[in-house]
């Protein structure tokens, strides 16, 4: 019993940051004329941006959920995860399996529920990993000024949790979550919103994300857009979507504006 306990206790250790060996030769484009780190505000994308749960606790959470509230197996064989919400996957995923709306939506938040209540339950067993240059990025920033916060397509709970285990709570003074929002581009409206009642009504908002899903809601709001390649996709990848600023890592990033040129 001693050895489990002090298994679990180890489990709940935030990591250090990615080493060097797992990550690709750094590569950074700013465009011309667009001061990355100058913005009166920035929305962090949370998972593959942020930090990464190599245990998938949220990731197996949606099984379970749908499992106990829905009695049938979820499928996510052809349903885009990474940079999608919790409702879209859920959405995407009974679209794929075919099933009428009538048949999943009176259990949706239902399920949600129960994912949230699985993935807190779990909370002991996730190993976060911090993304690289991400504590000295948001320190940078918010000496500058800034209001950060999160925008994320985890639910509130979850994505809170996440942020806490990875000790990064204290940059983040608010965050727009999918619990009311299936579609990325409106959550993104929604903590668009929140950034300007902080830092006045006609801030540059600038989104910060790790897929292509983060470049398009950021488009489809107006928003100036930094992508990372800390997540599924290759920087090559995000530079096909042409964001404002891309760089292999935040580290990366920030090395490169403090290093003179």
């Amino acid at each position: 019993m001693a050895s489990s306990a002090a298994a679990s206790a180890a489990a709940a250790v935030v990591s250090s940051e990615l080493a060097a060996a797992e990550l690709p030769e750094p590569q950074v484009f700013v465009r011309q004329g667009f001061l990355w780190d100058e913005q009166p505000a920035y929305l962090f994308d949370i998972d593959g941006t942020l930090l990464r749960d190599p245990g998938r606790v949220h990731h197996n959470a949606f099984f379970t959920g749908v499992k106990s509230v829905m009695g049938r197996d979820l499928v996510l064989d052809g349903v885009t995860v990474a940079g999608n919400t919790d409702p879209g996957i859920l959405h995407d995923a009974f679209r794929v399996q075919g099933l009428a709306d009538a048949e999943w939506r009176p259990h949706l938040e239902d399920v949600l529920q129960a994912i949230r209540v699985e993935v807190l339950a779990q909370r002991e067993t996730m190993r976060i990993k911090v993304m690289p240059g991400v504590q000295a990025t948001l320190a940078h920033l918010k000496a500058k000024g800034a209001a950060i916060g999160v925008a994320t397509g985890n639910l509130e709970a979850i994505g809170w949790r996440k942020i806490e285990i990875a000790k990064l709570r204290a940059w983040f003074a608010f965050g727009g979550f999918s619990d009311r929002f299936a579609v990325r581009a409106d959550m993104i409206a929604h903590a668009t919103q929140i950034a300007r009642a902080i830092a006045g009504p006609a801030a540059s908002v600038c989104v910060v994300g790790d897929t292509p899903f983060d470049i398009s809601a950021a488009r489809a709001n107006g928003l100036p857009v930094i992508a990372v390649a800390t997540g599924r996709y290759s920087f090559e990848e995000l530079m096909e979507h042409r964001p404002d600023a891309c760089a292999t890592t935040l580290e990366a990033l920030l090395q490169q504006t403090a290093t003179p040129a």
